[in-house]
């Protein structure tokens, strides 16, 4: 993992220096369509106006995008050196939104075990493209990578180790991948950018959606084990921006996991105020303030979008449920998917569920008076959802 200079660390970002550094780490200068580089550049303005970067929070933040074009830059590569990855059957069946910390993440990792169904992993979110001279179907280099970069953040926040299980096996978010193109809600998740985050909100991101389906090609031409499977994606970029994903992904069932906002706001507060550690200096009020009304706006996102696109595309997964029966909740999905129901499928459920038990990972301790948050406002703000799902 290449770490820029010490004197870039005191320069803005720079897209053609960063460009540069992309092309000069792969050896490669094709990055195709180049629609990415609208959204790069309002990512770049922000963060230098805005983003209150650390020397380190610069580094990795240059490092995230590096990778992200290196990345692009091998995939361009290999698509051209065998045009037959475009051939690749990829079947979404399945997309999880709802807010943060709603349990989504063991509910994808608990669909995407069941055989018959797959899901992005950690490590290839990361870096999609192998490297090189990598041997196919033992991506250790690229897992090292995944593991490196957990291993630091943990050094610097180890309050993630309780708050999201992080694994460079696991299936995760595609949210991971689309940031390296600059759309998704990864870029305001990771860096604090408020002015970009308005301006998202009136981008066309279907663009992303659709190297995404690339993407999907590439990943399961890499491990042809995945033929055939369905793929189930998970992300929080879905729920404010959910008709991207229901358009790129027209056959896919849309899963939406409930949880009272009481617990998910300053749980997802706790959790960014975290993130932002990584790389910017904020006081703990400062991310509530910025949090607790952007999750209002998502939520009202969301809410239009659901009544558009019609009640028969969505299935409602309540957290309290998951908690009592997992296995019953996973079979309702499954069996909307096509996935059939036999002993095979709940014997590999119920071993899935033994290893992954929440109290083998540290408690997430959250309280909402640290950030500010009060918890009448939070009740009047998500009146309407709680009513709805939760009361």
């Amino acid at each position: 993992m290449t770490s820029p200079s010490d004197m870039s660390l005191s320069l803005p970002l720079d897209r053609d220096s960063l460009l540069a550094l992309a092309c000069d780490r792969a050896q490669l200068s094709d990055f195709g369509d180049l629609w990415f580089l609208e959204p790069m550049d309002q990512f770049i303005a922000a963060s230098n106006r805005e983003g209150r970067l650390t020397p380190d929070g610069r580094a990795s933040t240059t490092e995230v995008i590096v990778k992200g074009l290196v990345s692009r830059l091998r995939m361009v590569e290999d698509i051209r050196r065998h045009p037959e990855i475009r051939d690749e059957k990829v079947e979404v069946a399945g997309i999880i939104l709802g807010l943060p910390r709603t349990g989504s993440t063991i509910f994808q990792r608990l669909l995407a075990s069941a055989p018959g169904m797959t899901g992005l992993r950690w490590y290839e979110a990361q870096n999609i493209a192998p490297f090189p001279g990598e041997q196919p179907g033992n991506p250790v280099e690229r897992r090292a990578y995944a593991q490196a970069m957990i291993d630091g953040w943990l050094q610097l926040a180890p309050e993630l180790a309780s708050i999201h299980p992080l694994e460079p096996d696991a299936p995760d978010e595609e949210i991971l991948v689309l940031g390296q193109m600059f759309v998704s809600t990864m870029i305001e998740g990771m860096n604090f950018v408020p002015s970009f985050t308005r301006w998202l909100n009136g981008y066309d991101q279907s663009r992303g959606h659709e190297d995404l389906k690339t993407i999907l090609q590439y990943l399961q031409w890499q491990d042809p084990s995945r033929r055939g499977a369905k793929w189930i994606l998970k992300s929080p970029s879905n729920l404010p921006y959910t008709e991207v994903a229901a358009k790129a992904f027209p056959d896919a069932l849309l899963i939406m996991t409930h949880r009272d906002p009481l617990q998910t706001v300053p749980s997802y507060v706790s959790m960014q105020a975290a993130l932002y550690k990584l790389s910017a200096t904020l006081t703990d009020r400062e991310v509530g303030e910025f949090w607790f009304p952007r999750l209002v706006e998502w939520m009202r996102l969301f809410e239009g979008a659901r009544e558009r696109i019609g009640e028969h595309r969505f299935i409602d997964i309540d957290y309290r449920e998951v908690g009592k029966n997992p296995m019953a909740q996973a079979e309702r999905v499954l069996s909307r998917v096509g996935i059939t129901v036999d002993e095979r499928l709940e014997a590999v459920l119920t071993e899935f569920l033994a290893g992954n038990k929440r109290e083998q990972r540290p408690m997430h301790d959250y309280s909402p008076e640290r950030f500010g948050l009060d918890e009448e406002a939070i009740k009047r703000e998500f009146a309407t959802y709680r009513e709805r799902y939760i009361l």
